[in-house]
C-alpha cells in the first residue's frame, strides 16, 4: 500500500520560540485509518494545521498524492477535508446552504443528490432547511463532517469529531467513517477517546512534545507492547502474600484480600505462569477462578507517553 501523504523533516517553530514540532517523518498510508494519539499540546492540531495548509511549516516538505503543500497548495488542498476540533459554522445559514457552499468554494460543480447522500448518511437530511444556530452540538459536529466532505476529498481529517458528541450519535459516526475507507477515503483521526482508536485505526500514532515516538500497526502494537494479566480468585482470604512466592514482585493481592493478580509479558519466552500455580500450590493457596486480560491500548498509550517525558 503506498502513501498518500508523505511528510519529510517537518518542524514548526512559532514566533514565540516554541517548537511545536520536531523533524517529524510520516508516511499515512492510502486507504487507511490512521489514529494520531497524544496528550494536549503534543502538536497533534499543529500537525493536522501544517498539512492542510492553515499553518506555514519552518522546515520540512510535506506531499498529498505528489502535490506539495507549498508549491502547489491548491491541489493538494483539493484533495483534503477537514474537520476541526472547533464548533464554528454560518450560524445563520440552512444545513442545506452552508454545505453546498462548502462544495462551490473548491470549484465543484452543483450535485443536489451527491449533498443529499451526504446529509442522509450523517443523519442529517431532516436538518437540511433549519439553521445552523438551531441545531445540537452534536449536530453542528455532524454539519463540519458534511462540509468536509461536499468536495468529495480524497483524505478526511477528524480533529477530535466526538467531542461534545454523545454515545449514539458517536456510534453513527463512526459507521460513516467505516463507510468512507470502504469507499477509499483515508482518514486520519485524533481522540480523547482512546477506545475509539483501538476500535477504528488500522495503524497508530503516537506524538508527544512536538515528536512521533512511535507508528505501529494496531494489532502489532497491542501484540508488542501489551501485557497480560492472570487474576486469580482465592478460596480463601490472604491478609499478605507468604514469602518465597515465585514471581512476587509481578504479584499484587486485592484490598480486599480475595485476589491475585499476575502481570506478565506475552513476548517472553516463558509467562512463569505454571511455576507460579506450583508454588502457590505449595503454600497452601487455593483459588476457584482464574482469568486473564489483555493490556488496553489507553494503558499502553500513556505508558509510552510517561517514559518518553522521563526520558526528556
Amino acid at each position: 500500500m503506498n502513501d498518500i501523504i508523505t511528510i519529510s523533516g517537518l518542524s514548526k517553530t512559532y514566533a514565540t520560540g516554541f517548537d511545536a514540532l520536531k523533524n517529524i517523518n510520516l508516511g499515512i498510508r492510502r486507504g487507511e485509518i490512521f489514529a494520531l494519539l497524544g496528550p494536549n499540546g503534543a502538536g497533534k492540531t499543529t500537525l493536522i494545521g501544517v498539512i492542510c495548509g492553515t499553518i506555514n511549516p519552518s522546515a520540512g516538505t510535506v506531499t498529498v498524492d505528489g502535490h506539495d503543500i507549498v508549491t502547489d497548495f491548491r491541489a493538494s488542498r483539493d484533495l483534503i477535508g477537514l474537520v476541526p476540533q472547533e464548533l464554528y459554522t454560518d450560524a445563520f445559514e440552512s444545513v442545506w446552504a452552508t454545505v453546498s457552499f462548502s462544495r462551490g468554494l473548491f470549484g465543484k460543480p452543483k450535485n443536489p443528490a451527491y449533498v443529499e447522500k451526504i446529509l442522509k448518511s450523517l443523519s442529517l437530511w431532516e436538518k437540511r432547511n433549519d439553521k445552523i444556530m438551531t441545531l445540537s452540538g452534536g449536530m453542528k459536529r455532524r454539519v463540519l463532517i458534511a462540509k468536509a466532505l461536499a468536495h468529495e476529498p480524497k483524505i478526511l481529517f477528524l480533529d477530535e469529531p466526538t467531542a461534545g458528541v454523545d454515545v449514539e450519535l458517536r456510534k453513527d459516526m463512526w459507521q460513516v467513517v467505516r463507510d468512507l475507507r470502504a469507499a477509499g477515503v483515508t482518514i486520519i483521526l485524533t481522540t480523547h477517546y482512546i477506545e475509539e482508536a483501538e476500535d477504528m485505526a488500522d495503524r497508530i500514532g503516537v506524538i508527544s512534545k512536538g515528536e512521533i515516538i512511535l507508528v505501529e500497526e494496531k494489532k502489532e502494537l497491542m501484540r508488542k507492547l501489551g501485557k497480560k494479566q492472570l487474576t486469580l480468585q482465592l478460596q480463601e482470604k490472604l491478609s499478605a502474600l507468604p514469602d518465597g512466592i515465585f514471581g512476587a514482585t509481578q504479584l499484587s493481592l486485592s484490598p480486599a484480600g480475595d485476589e491475585l493478580t499476575y502481570t506478565y509479558d506475552t513476548q517472553a519466552e516463558r509467562t512463569g505462569i505454571t511455576r507460579l500455580l506450583a508454588s502457590l500450590t505449595e503454600a497452601g493457596i487455593r483459588f476457584k477462578d482464574l482469568s486473564t486480560k489483555q493490556s488496553s491500548l489507553e494503558e499502553i498509550f500513556v505508558g509510552l507517553v510517561h517514559r518518553n517525558g522521563a526520558a526528556k
